[in-house]
């Protein structure tokens, strides 16, 4: 028996570069990647290496540092200022600092530190293993940029980066070594090296500075937390700082300069190294780190049923804003402007009509727009009018009316508080206009009101400490609009009724979490009433909202007078014969009132529809020019001789008919403001009833949200961008031996990686080239033996590309063969084959 021991297996090598870093992660790990970085894939990546590149773009780098939370962010921000290849131990150093200090959790920051780098890993900021963290060099450049202006942390740069951007001399670095009583070096390098040696030693760095004059303190505590940059008390005059030794120096700032504490930053200025900050900071890259979100602290308590209450009392109101608001629009369609959205004159008068402010009128109807209840006609005068969807809604329940409402809502990027704001060049923003889209505002309202389900039932959250953990959750984005988007969530989903008096509602947190809010909702909205209460003063009053048809008959034959818990309606001669003059008769009249009141019609009431339709029709304009026909001679003498009707130039051409030279709108309209009561007829001689008809659009969507960045990829599609980037990989980077002599070689042709032209490693590979017969023979070989061959091939477009497939037939100019690229047979020209490899054992 043999004593040798078997070879224990080398452990793999560490990933040299991030395309490697990603070929080691399993299918897992890259659709993480994906779904965090959605950008990533459009188009989707030809390989590993084009993966690589292309999420170390700029762009792509940027979208991902924005969708980070606080924590996270200074943690890549300590990463991009320490030294690339930085262990955990030091980066936890940077995050705590060398020296305790009682602003600092050091507990808590270390139990975070795992999950802020998992976060990094995962988005492919950050890779290498605990021994070598590496930070994508375009993350680390916008981070903790070089030439002068500080990053977030506000350290300068290195000694190395200062003492080559103001360009010391080697005789200039030996100066300061020997002011600093260190021994001299060879080289610049190296003295720049001794240096950050002497800043990394804490005890003889607190030496060297306790040494210093008075004031010196007082500077540096001036730089240590940024900006790194200082002018000079007495600049020389041009070129740079003059050089100051130790012997020389007078004040604190050349007695720093002298011992190399201070740099040149250029004529005026100097600049403190980051190695001496951090040693002043005691090692910490961040004045406050903070390693969790800010409490939302809860606000004044209310009782669960009674926020339940109000915020169900609220949701119905709103549900009948809009119709109301809609009802509006279907007989008196406001136009919409040239340049797209609502005028402010007719916002002003709709919110009149509603006896709302117009902020709340832009507000209900930009919801019904968002919900598709309202949008432009398309004619040529185009109008705002609603939907057809809009008569499908009045017909369904209230809870289900307001429940589209609310969803168009969260989903919208439109913000209606900003209508009567200006925008960048200086123009005033207008309702339902095209400059109101927010990409921020369905997430930030998302989150405000899970923020608000976080606090126990019946809290509202302290404004401030709502901002304070937003911010933390997002610091890079949104900045004044997001607060201020806040202050309008919180506004806007009170009018809506998912809170009530800023507590967030039972049924809201149903909706929250995926379920349905209805069952909880619609027993606490208020019951429609089919009847109101008929005064003897002409007022009738509902003392709570009422059924659709019952509201929209009576604000026809009376006026609103007033809104509140009840709404008081007033019936006037114009209201009776605005419901005379819409086809209904003083029967119709009478039969409804005496239906839907709970009191009996009043005496007054009654004679007053009776009057004004005994009055109504006696007189009859038609158009000739326009004339006057009536069965009353004395009645249209008596018009004759009235002063107030000269304007109308009247004369009686039979004893039943006058004569006007006026249009027969105008003569109606003179006529009832004169106090008579005529009505219009057709050329046959019938009544026209002038009830408008409802305008609505043809078939319309709601608008589509602005979306924030690239949507996200579903399972399904993130699975076969995986498997497209992984085939694509093996492709561009599979071993191959070299042709067989007598072959035509390598050549040097163009290549491109997967499917496509590319730039990955494979597009860097040669093509395989051989002749006609050795790729025939190859091929022919290749399916006898069941074997995978590496194929050079040119498309008809003229696109190279590299591919591994499996021969299964040849012949008749064609190979049909399985593509591991696409993981499908294919068939392949003879003649666009450039060449045949076999793959490496």
């Amino acid at each position: 028996m043999s004593s040798r021991r078997p070879a224990t297996p080398a452990p793999p090598a560490a990933p040299r570069t991030l395309a490697e870093e990603l070929r080691a992660r399993s299918d897992q790990g890259l659709a993480e990647l994906l779904r965090a970085r959605p950008d990533l894939l459009h188009p989707v990546p030809s390989d590993l290496t084009q993966l690589a590149t292309r999420l170390s773009t700029r762009a792509s780098v940027v979208r991902a540092l924005e969708r980070l939370d606080r924590f996270t962010l200074q943690t890549a921000e300590a990463l991009a200022v320490a030294q690339d290849g930085c262990a955990y131990a030091a980066l936890g150093d940077l995050l705590t600092g060398t020296v305790p200090h009682e602003e600092v959790d050091r507990k808590a920051v270390l139990a975070a530190l795992p999950g802020a780098l998992a976060v990094l890993r995962t988005q492919a900021l950050v890779w290498g293993g605990d021994d070598q963290l590496r930070l994508v060099r375009t993350a680390r450049d916008l981070l903790a940029p070089t030439g002068g202006t500080p990053g977030p942390t506000g350290l300068g740069p290195t000694f190395a980066e200062a003492a080559t951007a103001a360009r010391l001399s080697p005789a200039r670095l030996q100066e300061v070594l020997a002011d600093l009583g260190l021994p001299a070096t060879h080289d610049p390098v190296s003295a720049v090296a001794a240096l950050a040696a002497l800043f990394a030693d804490r005890e003889r760095a607190d030496a060297l500075l306790a040494e210093g004059p008075p004031g010196v303190k007082d500077v540096l505590r001036r730089l240590m937390w940024g900006p790194p940059y200082g002018a000079l008390p007495s600049p020389a005059a041009g070129g740079a700082p003059r050089p100051v030794r130790a012997a020389e120096a007078r004040g604190p700032v050349e007695w720093l300069q002298a011992r190399g504490v201070l740099l040149p930053a250029g004529p005026a200025n100097v600049v403190l190294p980051r190695e001496v900050a951090l040693h002043l900071r005691g090692g910490r890259a961040h004045s406050a780190v903070e390693p969790g979100p800010p409490a939302v602290a809860p606000a004044a308590p209310h009782a669960p049923d009674q926020v339940d209450r109000t915020a169900a009392a609220q949701a119905f109101a709103a549900v009948r804003t809009v119709e109301e608001a809609l009802d509006l629009w279907s007989t008196d369609a406001p136009v919409v402007l040239r340049t797209g959205g609502l005028g402010v004159r007719e916002l002003r008068r709709t919110a009149a009509a509603l006896d709302l402010p117009e902020p709340q009128t832009a507000f209900w109807l930009e919801l019904a727009y968002t919900a598709g209840l309202v949008a432009a006609d398309g004619e040529v005068a185009e109008r705002w009018a609603p939907t057809p969807l809009f008569d499908e809604w009045l017909r369904q329940p209230v809870g289900d009316r307001w429940l589209l409402l609310v969803r168009g809502w969260l989903a919208s990027s439109r913000v209606a508080a900003l209508v009567g704001g200006r925008d960048a060049k200086d123009k005033v923003l207008a309702a339902l206009g095209n400059d109101l889209d927010r990409p921020s505002a369905p997430e930030l309202r998302q989150q405000v009101l899970t923020l608000l389900a976080g606090l126990p039932a019946g809290s509202s959250a302290d404004q401030d400490s709502l901002l304070a953990h937003l911010r933390w959750l997002s610091p890079l984005r949104g900045g004044s609009v997001r607060d201020r988007l806040v202050g309008w969530t919180l506004t806007e989903a009170e009018l809506l009724g998912l809170t009530g008096r800023g507590a967030l509602a039972d049924h809201t947190r149903r909706l929250l979490d995926g379920g349905d809010p209805l069952p909880v909702l619609a027993p606490l909205l208020p019951e429609p009433l089919d009847h109101v209460i008929l005064q003897p003063d002409l007022t009738a009053i509902a003392p709570g909202p009422l059924h659709t048809p019952l509201a929209q008959t009576l604000a026809v034959a009376a006026d609103v007078e007033s809104k509140g818990g009840a709404t008081v309606y007033r019936f006037t001669p114009d209201s009776v014969r605005r419901a005379l003059d819409a086809g209904r008769s003083a029967e119709e009249l009478h039969g409804f009132l005496a239906k839907h009141s709970r009191t009996p019609v009043p005496q007054p009431l009654s004679y007053l529809i009776d009057d004004v339709a005994r009055r109504h029709g006696r007189l009859r304009v038609g158009g000739a020019s326009a004339y006057l026909r009536c069965d009353d001679d004395a009645l249209l003498g008596e018009l004759l001789a009235d002063r107030r009707t000269v304007q109308l130039r009247l004369r009686r051409l039979a004893p039943t008919v006058l004569a006007a030279q006026a249009d027969p709108a105008t003569l109606l309209t003179q006529l009832r403001s004169l106090g008579y009561a005529p009505a219009a007829e057709s050329p046959d001689g019938d009544v026209l009833i002038s009830r408008p008809d409802a305008v609505r659009t043809p078939p319309r969507s709601a608008p589509v949200p602005v979306g924030d960045g690239p949507p996200q990829v579903p399972d399904g599609l993130l699975g076969a961008a995986v498997k497209a980037v992984r085939a694509g990989d093996r492709a561009a980077t599979v071993a191959h031996r070299e042709p067989a002599a007598g072959g035509s070689g390598n050549g040097a042709g163009p290549a491109g990686a997967g499917s496509g032209t590319g730039t990955g490693a494979g597009a860097a590979r040669a093509l395989p080239r051989t002749s006609a017969a050795d790729t025939l023979a190859a091929l022919q070989a290749a399916t006898l033996a069941g074997a995978a061959v590496w194929i050079g091939y040119v498309n008809a477009d003229g696109a190279a590309s590299q591919r591994v497939v499996e021969p299964k037939q040849v012949g008749g100019g064609f190979v049909t063969a399985f593509d591991q690229l696409r993981e499908e047979v294919r068939t392949f020209s003879l003649h666009r084959i450039t060449g045949v490899a076999e793959l490496a054992e």
